[in-house]
Parts: structure tokens; sequence; C-alpha cells
């Protein structure tokens, strides 16, 4: 299971290659409060303008905007747009640019004109040129990846079919990138998804789906079964995807489809969210995280960047807030005596379509083992909900002399982890009666357990949930912390 707390902080120690379309990004803001005499159209008083790195370079923004390295290999035209694209690429310290230049086309440049009261896109103008790049181009274009590909631990193919991403190339890259074994995740366009088969992870949004598979998606069902065609027909291993507001699908090979819903922010402007959603994606893969733990931090982070204005990036720690939202919260905020406020806080997040885990213990001493432990258990759902055993709980099961802390100290240590979103207390000498109350969607426990061994493993499993193991570290023991530490004393 993936560990988020452990994991983001590693992500300044992977390089991912990014190979796309470029484009500069121009928007232009202002008010608008006329109707121009000359033609039915409205006028915008411009006040600022930002000229931004678009198309796949959003992309490579994203990616080290995380804190991860990013090659980036694209093509520019011999003209303004191509040499401001040049310099803010030389600007980025995380960025290693190869761009080919080719004068007979211009750089792709989108012009887009934003109401700045009501952050609303009035128009865009466009220059480009869609077609292929032409032999020598993609020749170039491929010695930079293959020169790249051995310093990377993954390759994005970010495609808006400007031309870079020709036929031949995705060929080549994903064959070549396959032999390597690294993954290689594709941000896809047009309707000829054949050209991207053997990739390891393809992410349509719902209108692409559709054209892929060439029939109408709209249900939960629709996107699943639709998803599961293409990604056999791809033999790829895994298809997500994207779809707005309704959240993000997973369909991995021998596995049952996941569904994530999106989260509930405030939506500014969703230019570039695609981009970021795949940029998380490859630098999770880079980490070797699963489909689902990617998926889940991808979600995330573009519910961060749609509630900013313009082509925007995400931050380690913005991304690290979103995923781990307890974080943000008091420790006393986190903690419940009373199980009569359980239901209104479970309400909210299965209001919000959030997968709610259950994991407990004594956790007398905190370790190590148990902080490891937990963030895996975090990583395995949306909010984590912990119940810690009561002082004469693990009197009754630990012995007299147990606990070394009281139940209040004990809660409090472990509500100030960023992987818990709850600590409930019980009484009992299981959780079995705080299990049927809450019904979580997944159990996690130690892998010192099987699955039948878990406590209210019949009563997840009866509501269509699910059991996980996680894997524990070596050498920690609560018990054997209290045995030296006594013996010791004695001595």
């Amino acid at each position: 299971m993936f560990d988020f707390d452990h994991s983001l902080s590693q992500l300044s120690g992977v390089t991912v290659l990014c190979i796309g379309d470029l484009m500069l990004d121009d928007f232009v803001y202002g008010d608008v409060a006329r109707i121009s005499p000359e033609a039915p159209a409205p006028v915008i008083a411009v006040k600022r303008s930002e000229m931004v790195i678009g198309g796949a370079g959003n992309v490579a923004r994203n990616i080290a905007s995380l804190g991860a390295q990013c090659i980036f290999i694209g093509l520019v035209g011999e003209d303004d747009a191509g040499r401001t694209l040049k310099a803010a690429l030389a600007a980025e310290p995380r960025i290693e640019a190869s761009l080919v230049v080719d004068g007979s086309r211009p750089t792709t440049r989108k012009v887009r004109f934003v109401s700045e009261h009501y952050a609303t896109h009035m128009l865009r103008a466009d220059w480009e040129e869609a077609r292929p790049a032409d032999a020598k181009a993609e020749k170039a274009l491929l010695e930079h990846v293959l020169a790249a590909l051995p310093r990377v631990d993954a390759v994005v193919l970010s495609d808006y079919a400007k031309g870079v991403l020709t036929k031949d190339l995705i060929r080549q890259v994903i064959e070549a990138t396959s032999a390597a074994g690294k993954p290689v995740i594709v941000d896809p366009k047009g309707k000829d998804y054949s050209i991207y088969r053997g990739a390891t992870l393809v992410t349509p949004n719902r209108k692409e789906l559709s054209e892929a598979v060439h029939r109408d998606v709209w249900s939960d069902a629709d996107v699943a079964a639709a998803a599961i065609d293409l990604r056999s027909s791809l033999q790829c291993e895994a298809v997500l995807v994207t779809r707005s507001d309704e959240g993000m699908t997973l369909v991995e090979r021998d596995a049952d489809p996941v569904h994530v819903p999106s989260y509930a922010v405030k939506i500014s402007d969703v230019s570039g969210a695609g981009d970021t959603v795949v940029a998380v994606l490859s630098a999770m893969l880079a980490l070797r995280a699963d489909f689902e733990s990617a998926m889940r931090a991808a979600n995330a982070a573009a519910a961060v960047v749609v509630g900013k204005r313009g082509t925007a990036t995400v931050s380690i720690n913005e991304l690290r807030h979103r995923i781990l939202p307890a974080a943000t919260l008091a420790a006393e905020e986190k903690i419940l005596f009373d199980w009569s406020e359980l239901d209104a806080r479970l309400a909210a997040w299965r209001k919000q379509g959030l997968r709610i885990g259950f994991t407990n213990g004594c956790f007398d001493i905190l370790h190590p083992g148990h902080v490891r432990m937990l963030a895996q258990a975090r990583a395995a759902c949306d909010r984590l909900v912990l119940g810690l055993n009561s002082d004469e709980s693990v009197s009754r099961l630990k012995g007299p002399e147990r606990p070394v802390q009281n139940v209040q100290s004990r809660a409090e240590v472990l509500a100030a982890l960023e992987a818990i979103d709850l600590v409930v207390v019980f009484e009992e000498d299981t959780p079995r009666d705080l299990i049927a109350k809450i019904r979580p969607r997944v159990l996690i426990k130690g892998a010192d357990y099987t699955r039948e061994q878990v406590v209210g493993h019949e009563i997840v499993e009866a509501d269509g949930g699910e059991v996980v193991l996680v894997g524990l570290v070596p050498g920690h023991s609560t018990t054997d912390i209290v045995k030296r530490s006594r013996s010791t004393a004695k001595n």
C-alpha cells in the first residue's frame, strides 16, 4: 500500500520525461462595461496580461512544482512566441528543455480574454498549424528522447494533436520505454487510440473515451464498461477516465473499476487542469505508486488548480494538505469520546462520496511501525477513522500495568498525525460495535493478521466493503519497548 505521508517527500529524487505539444498561453484580463459602437461585441478594458508555458509545457511545470525533475522535449517555430517559451523554460530550475526548432511552422499560441470581475473566458484566439512534424523534426525529437530515457523514472506523452507526437514517434517511444521497464503515461487526443497500444496508463476524459469506443458513455456503469473495452484493445495496464465534476474512474487489469468523486470546491478556471492530473499521475508512478493511489493524488491536485486562475500548477504542500486535510485541524477537533457526534461526521463525508476507512488498536507507545502502518492505511481510503481502546480496555487486554499512557494522551498523539482524520475511543475489548456503527468501506489491519482474524471483517464485507492488510515495519513492538524500559529501570 502506498504511503503518501512518506513518499511525497521523495518526489525530489525522481525525474520524469515529458514529450508533447508546447504552447504559449497568453491571458488578457480586464473589465467589460460596454458594447462596441462598431459591432455588437463587448469591449474589454485591459488591466493586465500574463504569458505562461502551456500545453505539454504545463505538464512539465506541474511536475517541477511538485519538486520532481522534468526533462521536456518539444517543438517550436522560429518566432517571438518560440523565443519567449525558450526563455521561460530556461528560467525553470527543475526543467531541462530540449526544443527542436522548425522554421516552417508557427509556435502554437493561445490568447484568452478573461473578465477580471466575473473570472469568465470571453474569447480565445489561436495561432497554430496542426500538422505532423516533418521527418527531420521527428528524427531530432526521437534522438532527444532516446538520449534522455536512461536518466528518467517515467515518461509522459502529452498529446494535443498539434503534430509533435506523430504515430511513428509514439510507437517508438512506447516501445523503448517499455523495454527499459519504465511506465509511460499518455494524455491522449484524437479518435484513433490504437497508436497508444502498449502504454502503461491512458487518461482520456469522458468525451474522448466516448469517441474512442464509438458509443455514448454517461453513467458510472457506461464509463467503466467503455474503459474496460479500451484497456483491453490497447493492451495497457490501466485506463483512468477524468469526468470533470463527477470525479475519476480507474480500470486496471484483473481488478474491479474504482470511482472517486471530485472534491467540493469553488471552480475559478479549468484551464490546464488535465495537465496537472497527468503530471501528478506520472510523478506518482515514477515513485512506483499503485494506480489507485496515483489517481487519488491526481484527483486532489485537480481540486487545487481549478480554484486558481489561468494555467496553474500545484505545489507539494498544497497537494499534501488536500490529500491529508486533517493536517490542518487542531488535534482536539479530531477526537471523539462521545459516539453521538459520530453520525454527523460520517454523514458529511458520505454526502461527498468519500471512501471511509477504519483501523484500530491500543497505540500505548507510538513508534515508527505504527506511523508507517497508519500512513499506508490512509492511502487506502479518503478518510481514516481510528478506533482507540479505552484505558480499561487496554488493561483487560494487556494486563494491569498497562496502558503506560492514559487514553487522552494516546488520543492526542494520534490525532496529531496527518494520516488520521478522526480518533474514536471505545470501551469494549474489540471494535466490533464501533465498526457496525461506522460501516466503513475498507477495514485496515497489519499484515500479521489474516483476513479471517480481523474483527468485523464480515460486517464490512457484507456491505460490499473490503479488508486491506498493510505491511509492518520489523523490529518495532510496544510490548518489547515497555519490557526494555522496565528492565533498564530495574538495573
